[in-house]
């Protein structure tokens, strides 16, 4: 499964590909504008499934694919701690919103990727804190997405009015083309075209896109299952305690444990008080998924960039003294620094145990 999945697919190619058209064909930004509010030829690729097999419905009565016919349909596959999907949140959002009454039905399919984002109340919570209002599907036993066959966080599926699967987006991006395919599906269901005018969006905080040109540092898991690149003295012992030490200077996108830890296949959790976890990375913004190992339970951190406090270059989760807690299981924003980006070490220290730390994602 591990590697089947993947939620830090950057949906730019196709944007990519039109500026190399422009670059070597001498292409025209009016002519642009032109191939871009053409008709998009969308065949067959599926069927909608029933939706039978959905363990729990939030912001909706259960929906069933039958129930739906008539109406086009865009269905998103998300975890809420996926930092990919947050960053395509506004325009679904805004989608939603926009045409919930010219015929579009949103339906956000939560299939968990780690262990507590099946936790109902988390998922709740967590739709709450982002304003997701459109009709969630729970999806803990992964049957919504075997029946799309699908392999990513984020994924976007366009179904037209007869049910039949009419496109897909896989990853960030493609914002304007995926806009233009929800009018072109309203628009062969008979419903009103909407305006041409496409949604406006203002992102802030974990939903701002990513500083793709300055981007040199990957997603990174924490757990042994799928990390990369530890250089903690010794290596890793699996499953058990273990009292680590950080060597004095890390390559680029290496990470290392100082202090009590155990490390596990999803998480690494920490012991003893004072450990810390450090991290080179090339980046605008470094997040961390995290949360305290017992229910209820808070842990105090104190995160540094290159020794220092961050100051300005602090993340929305902590102070300019790089303090903060960890009160939940969710991704913590912990850095998000002005240009020029380079280089940089960044430490955290969890003054108190107890801390489960899961995957680093950068943006």
């Amino acid at each position: 499964m591990s590697e089947e999945i993947n939620h830090d697919r950057r949906g730019f190619l196709g944007a990519a590909a039109m500026i190399v058209a422009v670059t070597q064909l001498g292409m025209s930004g009016n002519l642009i504008r032109q191939l871009t509010r053409r008709e998009v030829q969308l065949p067959i690729e599926g069927k909608l499934p029933a939706l039978g097999s959905v363990t729990e419905w939030l912001n909706s009565q259960p929906l069933m694919a039958a129930g739906l016919r008539g109406k086009v349909v865009l269905v998103q596959f998300w975890t809420y701690t996926c930092i990919n999907w947050l960053r395509t949140l506004p325009y679904i959002r805004a989608w939603a919103e926009k045409y919930k009454d010219k015929g579009l039905v949103v339906i956000g399919v939560h299939t968990p990727e780690f262990a507590f984002e099946k936790k109902v109340d988390n998922v709740r919570r967590s739709a709450k804190n982002y304003r997701v209002d459109y009709p969630i599907a729970i999806d803990n036993d992964y049957a919504i997405w075997r029946a799309f066959n699908n392999q990513y966080w984020p994924a976007l599926y366009f179904v037209d009015a007869k049910g039949h699967i009419r496109h897909h987006q896989f990853g960030e991006g493609e914002y304007e083309q995926s806009e233009r395919i929800i009018h072109q599906l309203l628009a062969e269901a008979g419903f009103d075209r909407p305006s041409q005018e496409r949604v406006s969006v203002d992102a802030h905080g974990v939903e701002a896109a990513a500083d793709w040109d300055s981007l040199k540092s990957p997603e990174n898991y924490v757990g042994y299952e799928r990390t990369e690149n530890f250089a903690s003295t010794g290596g890793a012992v699996l499953d058990k305690p273990r009292v680590y030490a950080a060597p004095a200077r890390l390559r680029i996108n290496q990470w290392a444990l100082s202090g009590d830890w155990t490390m596990r296949k999803q998480f690494t959790a920490l012991n003893q008080a004072n450990g810390r976890i450090a991290y080179r990375f090339h980046a605008r913004d470094l997040h961390l998924v995290m949360g305290p190992a017992a229910r209820g339970g808070s842990v105090r951190f104190r995160a540094l960039i290159d020794g220092k406090p961050p100051g300005a270059s602090h993340g929305i989760d902590v102070d300019d003294q790089g303090n903060g807690t960890v009160a939940e299981q969710r991704l913590y924003q912990l850095i998000r620094q002005p240009k020029p980006i380079t280089d940089r070490q960044f430490e955290i220290e969890f003054l108190d145990s107890g801390v489960e730390a899961f995957a680093f994602t950068f943006g």
